[in-house]
């Protein structure tokens, strides 16, 4: 079950290890503010600077295709963004995303489309997708790529669903919820854990082999 790691170290992943050889000598240029991925990155020991993309990279990507190339093209268009306001480095950006039956749930609109993606997302199984896109500065050598992972989400009641709306924290998340936010709420039933976090640690160390081999 999500969750039930120790408090003090709430992100603990399965085959680490190699990752965190692998990136010792890697500094990271983080595209995004998402205090949740930077938080992975540090405790994973990378060193991290982080360089917010513009709001209109978002909006400039093909969100037209399936799920699985929506959220990569997402991710590449933010570490284009980034790449070109700095002239060396590694830029990593994510983007992730819920899928139900072929319907994309995105981050929520407001309060009411946050209670619409809960009440369809309860006592279901959905799909979380991450897509990461590395972009090498200054050879400008881009790899993208995507994870998925299924969870299921409790059944949750009508009150349950209102507490949690009330408490803010649905704001800015895809599929309207944090795996933080509640424990007990989402099991994991297949994937990567950290990409349900939004940044799937595995992919990002056989990423950074290739793209440094």
């Amino acid at each position: 079950m999500l969750g039930d790691s120790n408090k003090n170290a709430p992100f603990l992943f399965h085959n680490t290890d190699h990752i965190i050889i692998t990136m010792q000598t890697q500094p990271i240029i983080l595209a995004s503010g998402s205090p949740r991925r930077y938080q992975l990155l540090t405790e994973a020991g990378f060193d991290v600077t982080v360089i917010r993309p513009d709001d209109a990279a978002e909006q400039l990507a093909n969100s037209s295709g399936s799920p699985e190339q929506t959220v990569v093209n997402l991710a590449q268009a933010k570490a284009e963004n980034v790449a070109q306001q700095v002239t060396s480095g590694i830029v990593l950006a994510g983007d992730t995303l819920a899928e139900l039956d072929g319907q994309v749930l995105g981050k929520p609109r407001d309060r009411a489309h946050a209670k619409q993606i809960l009440q369809t997302l309860r006592g279901r199984e959905h799909r979380v997708l991450s897509g990461l896109c590395l972009w090498r500065r200054p050879e400008d050598r881009v790899l993208s790529q995507f994870d998925q992972t299924t969870v299921a989400m409790r059944d949750l009641s009508d009150e349950e669903i209102e507490e949690y709306l009330d408490s803010g924290l649905w704001q800015g998340k895809a599929g309207a919820f944090g795996l933080q936010d509640r424990l007990g709420w989402v099991q994991l039933v297949k994937g990567s854990e950290s990409n349900v976090v939004g940044l799937p640690m595995e992919l990002l160390a056989k990423m950074l082999e290739e793209l440094n081999p």
